[in-house]
């Protein structure tokens, strides 16, 4: 599967030929450098290693400055492989925007944004105590009853609770690219992605 990392710049809304608004997520993809090609007879499995976005060499560990020396570029600070890359890559090819048209349907893998600890409203969607009656004391958002008491005497594993929330890996499909900006390195994508702005995402074919 080809692939390309990216940075999600942000949201925006282009008009269709229709007339119509469609919101859509701006990426800045690569350009990427390929740091590795791996394959059955060496590693057991055949992947392209793509690395992007530049850093000082002195926060760069010396095996990783000799790792990216072999590919003839500056050290990185991302690197992702991707395996079944539909066109055979050499060591220190760029990989740029132009692997994509527009109207491609490709797969986002992004980290969700942090929500930390929340109660079970927000995280699983529970509809809590809908109106307060007498009686009833802090009560609005609590979770329920947990489980029964002498038998099975404890709580299932999976139950709804509160926890930390977001910060996960989530891979949203099927979002069509409707620009493709080659000289910028941006592709504007219909609908959202996770996480923040500046956070890498990997765009896959």
């Amino acid at each position: 599967m080809s692939g390309i990392i990216g940075k999600k710049v942000g949201m925006t809304s282009i008009f269709d030929a229709e007339g119509k608004n469609i919101p859509c997520t701006v990426i800045e993809a690569g350009p990427c450098v390929v740091t590795q090609v791996k394959t059955v007879e060496t590693d057991g499995y055949a992947a392209v290693q793509l690395a992007y976005d530049e850093k000082k060499e002195k926060n760069t560990t010396a095996a990783l400055k000799g790792h990216f020396a072999k590919a003839g570029t500056a050290p990185k600070r991302k690197m992702v492989e991707f395996k079944y890359f539909e066109v055979e890559k050499t060591l220190g090819e760029v990989v740029d925007v132009t692997l994509f048209e527009e109207g491609d349907y490709v797969d986002v893998v992004g980290t969700s944004k942090g929500k930390g600890f929340q109660g079970v409203v927000k995280r699983h969607g529970f509809g809590g105590v809908g109106m307060q009656t007498h009686g009833q004391h802090n009560r609005m958002r609590a979770p329920g009853s947990l489980g029964a008491s002498s038998f099975p005497s404890r709580v299932f594993k999976g139950m709804r609770m509160a926890g930390r929330t977001g910060g996960s890996r989530v891979k949203i499909q099927n979002l069509q690219i409707v620009k493709v900006f080659a000289e910028q390195n941006l592709l504007v994508v219909s609908g959202s992605i996770p996480g923040a702005k500046g956070s890498y995402v990997l765009i896959e074919k």
